[in-house]
């Protein structure tokens, strides 16, 4: 173990840290990511947000549109500690490294009185993504229905289904498997997320879950269910909203919002977060 990983570790206490990842974009990592955010402080954990797809910031927008929506209308909806970070940009590759490991260590460290840490990462491959997983209890993959979707996660070959290759965001989950459990002597719970589904039956939603189902003991991740296609997604992510807070703000709950909150129960329910399910067992 590295001296900087050794300071790391002997400085900062442990909150559970799950980092939403997927090297590809629109598969509504940081709509779950908010509403898992917003779940755990209803539930009045403390949880901290590190945002290291700064550059788009989608999880930024959505925690600022929620400040915003607060101010306008005299509203206490809980917000996360949020921290955003910034690509370093010098020209020096190595420097910039060293540079964004050390403010991803700091900003763990302004977090570290959190019982939760969610980190939303780029569609794409960056050295912030990948120093987040390595330091990931859970990483959850969400996934849309697609074989495009799929090929980030496993090389199909159409002439022969059976030959398969890691994709090279599987390649990276694994690097990050191992670096953790040689620092810290801790696993991560890789779990995929199957996200936007349709409530119609499709040949191809049939033939993504048995392919999903065949390649997660292969690949080495766990397979849950996700959210259903809605628009009122795009539409509260305007108003930093999200469906847990219909109610406190006065938006009668459709029968489509409601099972839309049934969802979001089940899916933090099937990932076993640890500290949510002593909690659960204690008010309930």
């Amino acid at each position: 173990m590295k001296k900087f990983d050794r300071e790391i570790m002997s400085n900062i206490k442990k909150p559970y840290i799950i980092v939403f990842g997927n090297e590809k974009g629109g598969t509504g990592k940081s709509t779950a990511a908010m509403h898992v955010m917003i779940y755990l402080l209803r539930l009045d954990f403390k949880v901290g947000c590190i945002d290291v797809d700064a550059r788009q910031g989608t999880v930024s927008r959505y925690i600022e549109n929620r400040i915003r929506y607060n101010q306008t209308n005299k509203e206490r909806l809980p917000i996360p500690v949020h921290i955003a970070l910034q690509k370093s940009d010098s020209d020096d590759v190595k420097k910039n490294e060293q540079d964004e490991k050390e403010r991803f260590a700091q900003a763990l460290s302004d977090l570290s009185d959190c019982d939760f840490i969610v980190i939303d990462t780029p569609g794409n491959d960056t050295y912030f993504s990948r120093i987040a997983h390595s330091y990931a209890d859970t990483v959850i993959t969400p996934l849309n229905d697609s074989f495009i979707d799929l090929d980030m996660l496993v090389r199909l070959n159409s002439n022969d289904p059976n030959n398969l290759r890691p994709s090279v965001y599987s390649e990276m989950i694994w690097e990050q498997k191992k670096n953790r459990l040689m620092r810290d002597k801790q696993p991560i719970d890789w779990i995929v997320m199957r996200n936007r589904l349709t409530n119609l039956y499709a040949k191809n939603k049939e033939e993504m879950h048995k392919i999903l189902t065949a390649l997660s003991k292969r690949v080495g991740y766990r397979l849950v269910t996700g959210f259903s296609e809605r628009v009122i997604f795009r539409e509260l992510f305007v108003q930093g909203l999200t469906l847990l807070d219909l109610q406190e703000v006065g938006i009668p709950l459709s029968m489509s919002h409601i099972a839309a909150r049934q969802e979001i129960r089940a899916i933090l329910n099937m990932l076993q977060l640890p500290h949510l399910q002593q909690k659960l067992e204690t008010i309930g």
